[in-house]
């Protein structure tokens, strides 16, 4: 489960998926390739597909992306500029720990429970990351390539990131353990959980978001962080 101007109020950065209109035409083409994607998965879907439900011919797509392939890295990379637009309106990178961590070291409970939770409510609602996400849970079964790029986005990148966080945290006696890799499992997964449970029956979102915030809250009073 990859950054504007600093918003200085850290009671109003909006958890709402980021909503820029985008009507040029290779915003288009890498909406509906996402769309194509999530449906039926990144194999089964050919360029002229795409092409087709833009409204344009196969030719006129190869001026904006020369394959599929290249489509699909620019969706990657759409999702990332999206996601670091996120964390940029919550005072934070997201991506390096280093950075992050005087962020999350000062941090109340109260504070890391709404980031937690605007968090969850991005990844679940930003119709890039919500797509990406669903084509990856596919995808990941029928191609060893994305595969790897599942455990990279999914697990490898943020037990890393959380991983380095937590680390530095018990560094300073904010959080107590001598199993830094177990503790960073047992924030992480959870959650992962949730937001897949979330996927495939939205309309569980409440009853997972309240059991986010209990899963923080119980975090800290295991590991110790003063409230």
């Amino acid at each position: 489960m990859s950054k504007k101007p600093p918003n200085t109020n850290p009671s109003t950065p909006s958890a709402a998926p980021c909503s820029t209109p985008r009507l040029d035409t290779k915003h288009r083409i890498l909406d509906e390739a996402l769309s194509l994607f999530a449906q039926k998965g990144y194999g089964n879907v050919f360029v002229g597909e795409i092409a087709e439900k833009v409204g344009i011919k196969a030719p006129s797509l190869y001026k904006h992306f020369k394959s599929k392939q290249a489509i699909f890295e620019g969706v990657l990379e759409e999702m990332n500029e999206r996601y670091r637009a996120q964390t940029s309106l919550m005072n934070f990178g997201g991506e390096n720990a280093q950075d992050d961590a005087p962020f999350f070291r000062n941090i109340t409970e109260d504070r890391l429970v709404e980031v937690g939770t605007m968090l969850f409510r991005y990844f679940l609602h930003d119709e890039y990351s919500s797509r990406f996400r669903k084509m990856m849970t596919i995808e990941q079964f029928n191609n060893p390539e994305l595969a790897r790029l599942y455990d990279k986005i999914y697990v490898d990148e943020p037990l890393s990131y959380q991983g380095a966080i937590l680390a530095m945290l018990t560094r300073q006696d904010i959080l107590k353990t001598d199993k830094v890799d177990i503790m960073t499992l047992q924030f992480y997964a959870p959650i992962f959980l949730l937001l897949s449970i979330c996927d495939r029956d939205p309309k569980r979102e409440e009853e997972a978001l309240k059991t986010l915030a209990e899963h923080i809250r119980q975090f800290n009073k295991i590991y110790g962080r003063k409230k």
